[in-house]
């Protein structure tokens, strides 16, 4: 999979993903726990990551751009 996009929706416990290709088509989904997110962008390729802004978007942002990601709010 060649993915480029990831959209995330930040929540209280789980976190829902969009795996998103070069022409923006959704290849995968994901629901993930907060421990599991983490870990999921750790073992993942960088990518561009669009996160929704909210409380924790700018902590989930520091912590996804020190992991290699591009992070857009």
């Amino acid at each position: 999979m060649n993915a480029t996009t990831v959209g995330v929706d930040l929540a209280k416990n789980r976190f829902e993903l969009a795996v998103a290709d070069a022409q923006h088509r959704v290849q995968r989904r994901e629901r993930l726990s907060r421990r599991r997110f983490e870990r999921f962008f750790g073992n993942f390729p960088a990518s561009r990551i669009v996160v929704e802004s909210c409380g924790s978007a700018h902590y989930w942002a520091r912590t996804l751009r020190q992991l290699g990601h591009e992070v857009e709010l």
